[in-house]
């Protein structure tokens, strides 16, 4: 099982914390550093010093790191029009040498939208621009050079398109994640190189996983070729006091968190890695919240490799 780390700066980070963590995980063999696309804080946090870009963020990182893999979990389609993302994602997976990876959602927090002046359609809407976004990225990335990409859509029309830049990668991968039962699947099996459980339970990952099997059999795609992740909080300790204190740093109680998450002692959060790869869980992103603590991305390297 490959161990990803995954950041949410939204909640507080500058891009120097950010990088201190990348440069950790890149040094200790992770096999990439992922970060949320959010402009507002969740819960209490005051999300000092405030929200930076992703693909901002990413582009620094590209030049500043040299191995990782970096991405996000994941790019909200509200925030950007598909042509220009496609060129960003394309550029900075130029700066890093071809290690970038482009995770692709519908956008769901409502108050950031409200917060910086972003529409927010209903729910529906809001995957029929998705679905739209998936096809144009990935139409403008196989484009042939020297021909051109035209897409009319209800929500987004291309006309002439030189499809420039192309992306070192042929193309970079992309993943689509969530457990809704309908529409999530079909993009996933339509689109994606990896689909992503964020957050779930092991029953529920299996359920969704099947449902995303049974749509790529309709579609004639080999379920095998489409890469399992799921997405955990992570809070391991070396004794139980270390774990108490790094569940009580990020507001959150051990109980809650070995349920949920993969936490504890690290025989028992490789215990619950180990779980979630005979379920067919290939990649696990580890959800980091206090970026501040170096030394917990040492132990889990320490103890956590399967």
């Amino acid at each position: 099982m490959e161990l990803r780390i995954f950041t949410e700066p939204q909640q507080g980070a500058s891009y120097d914390d950010l990088l201190a963590v990348a440069l950790r995980a890149e040094r200790l063999g992770f096999g990439a550093f992922f970060r949320s696309d959010h402009y507002v804080a969740m819960g209490d946090g005051s999300g000092l010093p405030g929200p930076s870009d992703a693909w901002i963020t990413l582009a620094g990182l590209a030049r500043d790191t040299s191995t990782i893999r970096l991405g996000t979990l994941v790019t909200s389609a509200t925030f950007r029009l598909p042509g220009p993302l496609a060129i960003s994602v394309a550029g900075v997976d130029a700066m890093s040498g071809g290690r970038v990876e482009l995770g692709l959602g519908s956008g769901w927090f409502e108050d950031e939208h409200a917060a910086y002046g972003i529409p927010f359609p209903p729910l529906g809407e809001r995957f029929d621009r998705l679905t739209e976004q998936l096809e144009i990225i990935s139409g403008l990335w196989a484009t042939a050079d020297g021909d051109t990409f035209d897409f009319q859509g209800d929500h987004y029309s291309l006309s002439g398109s030189p499809a420039l830049p192309k992306p070192i990668q042929s193309p970079p991968p992309v993943i689509v994640g969530g457990s809704g039962p309908m529409r999530t699947p079909n993009l996933a099996a339509r689109f994606a190189a990896e689909y992503n459980t964020p957050f779930l339970g092991l029953d529920d990952v299996i359920a969704a996983n099947e449902r995303v099997d049974r749509a790529c059999e309709d579609l004639g795609r080999d379920p095998t070729t489409l890469v399992r992740s799921a997405a955990l909080v992570v809070c391991v300790g070396a004794d139980e006091p270390e774990v108490e204190r790094r569940a009580r740093v990020i507001g959150r109680e051990p109980a809650e968190l070995r349920e949920n998450g993969v936490a504890g002692l690290p025989a028992e959060a490789a215990e619950r890695l180990g779980r979630f790869a005979d379920a067919g869980i290939e990649r696990v992103y580890l959800q980091v919240l206090d970026l501040s603590d170096l030394d917990h991305l040492d132990l889990i390297a320490g103890t956590l490799w399967q």
